[in-house]
């Protein structure tokens, strides 16, 4: 993988958040990624979000696959934690980690092709266990590596850039992940940053599995007429069923709506999620409503964006597991092997 850093050299007015850090602080290398690839305009998102979030970057652990989505860690959060792990794999990698370690903000980058084909099963399994992760998918419905092989989410009836029709049924990845248990579930779309910002805060302060599909257009495979993840296509129909507004606990929390436009959710650790509804009677939080609103808007075409479900009371994999809160690596040798009596009080919890 190519490597060009960026000069080291900072403004001196830059402007800082709360914890001195500029945006610069946030980036990575220099993208070797096509112009205009709206992957690119994904890892700006999260630069940003991470900025305002007021992030130390060494807390942060990013972790992708293989594939043009899964090169883009390379270009964000500079100073965190990374592991580019074998194609489909992330998963379960990730699982690892944070099973180790909890304390780290996990960002689980993937693809299409990584996702929804090879990496199906990991997915799945990492979904319904719930792991307090943001699983981004950074969706263009091709393989762009290997010269734009339809994908398995690439719509059946798009055509690609030589004019060949799709004629498999595409796997919709927020429909899959609402049905295996994600407490978080939204989709984007990578030249809309004033909602995928928002979305990206939320989901990274959300306690459990956080899922979140970005259309993201491949300039150079599927960026034509007759493509359904193209620009042009995505603008034209985009269903937005809400606006997003993300407010931490370090904000004064002010809100001023009218009954019925705007609903106020607070998450596990205060922050506070405000949504302007757009679709009519549109809830977040009935996970059945949401698939069916999903099947019919995608029966007329649309793409629907925003979020699409949230369970503010979710747990995560170690709640469920009820695991020690310290980090593996912090823990002592009498915490590491307890000896023979404790084994035999956890077998006789068994019997």
């Amino acid at each position: 993988m190519t490597y060009i850093a960026k000069p080291k050299l900072h403004h001196p007015k830059l402007p800082t958040n709360k914890l001195g850090f500029t945006h610069r602080d946030y980036e990575g290398a220099v993208s070797t990624l096509c112009a205009g690839c709206g992957h690119d305009s994904i890892s700006a998102a999260i630069v940003q979000a991470c900025f305002e979030l007021d992030l130390p970057p060494h807390r942060i652990a990013k972790l992708s696959g293989i594939g043009c989505s899964s090169k883009t860690p390379t270009y964000f959060l500079g100073a965190s934690h990374g592991f580019n792990s074998v194609h489909g794999r992330m998963p379960s990698v990730l699982t690892g980690a944070n099973l180790a370690n909890r304390d780290l903000i996990y960002l689980g980058v993937s693809g299409d092709g990584d996702s929804a084909s090879i990496g199906l099963g990991q997915f799945a399994h990492s979904i319904r266990r719930g792991v307090n992760m943001v699983y981004i998918v950074e969706n263009n419905g091709v393989y762009g590596l290997t010269k734009g092989q339809f994908s398995a989410t690439a719509d059946k009836g798009s055509k690609n850039k030589r004019g060949v029709m799709n004629t498999d049924s595409s796997i919709d990845m927020v429909s899959m992940a609402l049905q295996f248990g994600a407490s978080f579930v939204a989709r984007s779309f990578s030249g809309d940053k004033d909602q995928l910002v928002p979305l990206l805060k939320a989901a990274i302060a959300h306690d459990g599995a956080a899922f979140l599909d970005v259309i993201s257009p491949c300039v150079a495979f599927n960026n034509h007429l007759g493509s359904t993840k193209s620009f042009d296509f995505v603008r034209e129909h985009n269903e937005a069923v809400n606006r997003l507004d993300f407010i931490t606990t370090r904000e004064p929390i002010r809100v001023d709506y009218q009954p019925g436009t705007v609903e106020v959710v607070t998450q596990h650790d205060g922050s506070v999620l405000r949504l302007r509804k757009v679709a009519a009677d549109y809830d977040v939080h009935n996970r059945i409503a949401a698939m069916n609103y999903l099947q019919e808007r995608g029966a007329a075409g649309e793409v629907v964006t925003g979020l699409l479900y949230l369970d503010a009371e979710a747990h995560d994999l170690h709640g469920y597991l009820n695991t020690v809160e310290k980090p593996f690596n912090e823990l002592g040798e009498a915490e590491l092997i307890p000896g023979s009596e404790s084994l035999e009080r956890f077998n006789q919890s068994l019997r």
